[in-house]
């Protein structure tokens, strides 16, 4: 089978792939293009949002990404003159921008340090890399963070997932294989539910293990000034590691880890996303320090997001759909891809625009629509989606739905 791209102005050229790799692909069409009626994977649906649709897709929780003071800060470091070193942050000295953001970010949440990278994905890899191997148990909730798991197997380490928030669970584990590490979600992003984390880093420091907690969807929206949940309940100087995405209430494109000094000092020569990947540009880390100001400043931001994601929860409890978030990430569980699919195109008919999550990150049987609610939306927009979600629920089946029936049972 050939694939054909254009090289050298209009010239074509055929690649022909070697049959271990057209057989991947030939995999992925059949699993997620080809059952959908669009012939698009399930994430992508068939209608493009209009003016006057609303957008409950992106992770920017308190609604700052255009923000003018940070977009200023960018612009002034872009406009300087002259050539920005373009390096790996191994060869960047104290006294960088990058040194001064992390300390900013180290006192933020009560820590003594912090390690910026490039994104969440290469802090929660990187860390793992570097305090697993292959002789340590990894002790890992269920619904934590992909990176985690991935950075699990670079390691090597052999990890051990315990059910989903159960911290009973978690300390059999541990009274079984021993001390390790113990990875968790503050604020779980498929569900919008918290961690029992007064329980779990209880757990984990009478048994001397390491605690790394992933903030990435409660670093800026919970806590003091938005210094996350590890914060909120005073647990600063009982964790070990907390790491998170900016890319989510911090609306940039990087990731932190948040640690000890004694920890950072050496992480940077031992993390090969740290060492063989380039460091943020300075624009990039201007905008971060503008963002961190805004965050810190804006409390009404957090107060208007509590009150609309508690809204939209209620209001959607209210006509019938099972809803686990604590938060303002709250999902919809078709169950089914083929359920999950209906629900998408009937709200997308009326201008509504989630998020589907499928496999990998859900269980197969365990689709669903993630709505993402933020700051800056409306009372009327979100009874507009309440309202939608009541019109279609026998259109879609939601009467019939697992989630429904487990709903029904409680």
């Amino acid at each position: 089978m050939a694939y054909n791209y254009l090289s050298g102005g209009n010239k074509k050229k055929n690649i022909f792939f070697p049959e271990f790799l057209e057989k991947k692909l030939q995999a992925c069409d059949q699993e997620l293009f080809r059952p959908r009626k669009n012939g698009k994977p399930l994430v992508i649906g068939s209608k493009t949002p209009a003016a006057g649709s609303i957008m409950l897709q992106s992770n920017d929780y308190l609604n700052i990404s255009s923000h003018p003071l940070i977009r200023r800060a960018q612009l002034e470091v872009l406009q300087k003159e002259g050539n920005e070193p373009v390096m790996s942050a191994v060869f960047l000295h104290e006294g960088s921008d990058k040194y001064f953001f992390e300390q900013a970010m180290a006192e933020f949440t009560g820590f003594e340090s912090s390690i910026l990278c490039q994104s969440g994905w290469a802090a929660n890899v990187g860390l793992m890399q570097v305090i697993a191997d292959q002789s340590t148990a990894v002790y890992i909730d269920f619904f934590t963070h992909m990176s985690l798991w991935e950075g699990v197997k670079i390691s090597g380490a052999t990890p051990y997932a315990f059910r989903h928030n159960d911290s009973a669970h978690l300390e059999r584990l541990i009274n079984e294989h021993g001390q390790g590490i113990i990875l968790l979600d503050s604020l779980y992003s498929t569900n919008g539910d918290i961690a029992p984390l007064l329980d779990i880093i209880d757990i984990a420091n009478r048994h001397n293990c390491i605690s790394v907690v992933d903030e990435s969807h409660s670093l800026g929206t919970h806590g003091p000034h938005g210094a996350g949940l590890v914060a909120s309940l005073g647990l600063s100087h009982k964790v070990h590691f907390i790491t998170a995405s900016l890319a989510k209430a911090f609306a940039g494109r990087a990731g932190i880890i948040i640690c000890s000094r004694h920890f950072a000092k050496y992480y940077p020569y031992m993390a090969y996303p740290a060492i063989f990947s380039s460091a943020l540009l300075s624009h990039e880390i201007a905008g971060l320090r503008a963002t961190l100001e805004v965050i810190k400043n804006d409390d009404y931001r957090r107060e208007s997001l509590r009150e609309n994601s508690e809204f939209f929860r209620e209001g959607l409890r209210k006509i019938g759909y099972n809803i686990s978030s604590q938060s303002q990430v709250v999902a919809i569980e078709g169950g089914l891809e083929s359920d999950t699919e209906l629900l998408r195109d009937a709200l997308e008919e009326r201008g509504v625009f989630g998020s589907v999550f499928m496999s990998p990150a859900t269980p197969k049987t365990r689709s669903l629509m993630r709505f993402s609610v933020h700051s800056g939306l409306k009372k009327f927009e979100l009874q507009y989606v309440l309202d939608v979600c009541e019109t279609i629920r026998d259109e879609v089946g939601m009467w019939n739905w697992k989630s429904t029936k487990r709903n029904k049972a409680g």
